[in-house]
């Protein structure tokens, strides 16, 4: 028994490093900006690993040309996701499973260029860096551990993985609006690396955020006037490639989102938000599919 607890407690084939690398993956479907990603809830995943694989994101960000004078694009997402996975760690012949909670905080920021193809299509490369946080916390199980650990067990008792990302977006951007309509259609692929630094010693991770996104939105009046302006209803359609390490990593590999809601415009008062828009989104693909209820503002 003496020999065993100088062994410590140690995780079984490098799961540790294996999760390492999974959640920067998983942390790559909130460095950008997708609907079809912003607001993820699922139960239990799928693939190779054992135990609880529970998953939380959500996600709030946006972008906007300055103006058409200063075609400078600015976008920004910050978002947050909780990951529960569960370790299998022995010490000698005894094994033990290790519920743990992985929280992460991510924040992405782009800075890009209109080029004006004709007067309703742009084209828009996007530069942009991303700044990541994962911290563990094995509270759960710190009954079980105590202080028989190594540096794997470690990083599990509130050890952290930062990361930072670089990369780059490009997108065609379609707007074509008349008096009884509006037309958005955009199609982006992004390409972000995101390595791990200062992190705790037992880990390191790399992850390659590839994604090609096509989205559409369609609004018109509704017949009805709010605060002096029309009410619009608002249609849209999203679809996601996921590529690199995202694909597969959570059970899918794309998914659809189909929507629909009420725009308001508050512009005939003197107020700092223009639109205020609520969606109602049904999002399905490969061996999932939900509802969601998106709250979105223009300025």
């Amino acid at each position: 028994m003496q020999a065993q607890a100088q062994e410590g407690l140690r995780l079984s084939k490098d799961d540790l490093q294996k999760r390492a690398n999974g959640v920067l993956a998983i942390m790559s479907f909130s460095i950008v900006p997708d609907i079809t990603t912003s607001s993820l809830n699922i139960a239990s995943g799928g693939g190779s690993t054992s135990g609880s694989n529970e998953f939380f994101m959500t996600q709030l960000g946006g972008g906007d040309t300055i103006s058409d004078s200063v075609p400078i694009y600015l976008e920004g997402v910050l978002a947050g996701s909780r990951y529960d996975p569960t370790f299998i760690a022995s010490q000698g012949a005894e094994t033990r499973r290790i519920p743990t909670k992985w929280n992460s905080l991510s924040a992405t920021g782009g800075i890009g260029w209109d080029f004006k193809l004709t007067d309703e299509l742009k084209l828009r490369p996007i530069f942009n860096i991303a700044l990541g946080n994962v911290t563990s916390d094995l509270r759960a199980a710190s009954w079980y551990v105590g202080r028989r650990t190594g540096n794997d067990i470690d990083f599990l008792d509130r050890g952290s993985l930062n990361a930072y990302g670089l990369g780059g977006s490009i997108m065609l951007d379609y707007e074509h609006y008349r008096p009884g309509y509006e037309v958005d259609v955009e199609l982006r692929y992004s390409d972000i690396r995101l390595k791990s630094f200062d992190s705790s010693a037992a880990v390191s991770g790399s992850a390659i955020a590839q994604s090609a996104n096509l989205w559409a939105r369609y609004r018109a009046p509704t017949g009805m006037v709010v605060l002096q302006r029309p009410l619009r209803y608002v249609l849209e359609l999203t679809h996601s490639e996921f590529l690199g390490d995202q694909k597969g990593i959570l059970g899918f590999d794309r998914l659809t989102s189909v929507g629909a809601g009420l725009e308001l415009d508050s512009s005939a008062y003197d107020v700092f938000i223009t639109r205020t828009r609520l969606v109602g989104r049904y999002v399905f693909g490969n061996n999932v599919s939900g509802f969601s209820v998106g709250l979105a503002v223009s300025f």
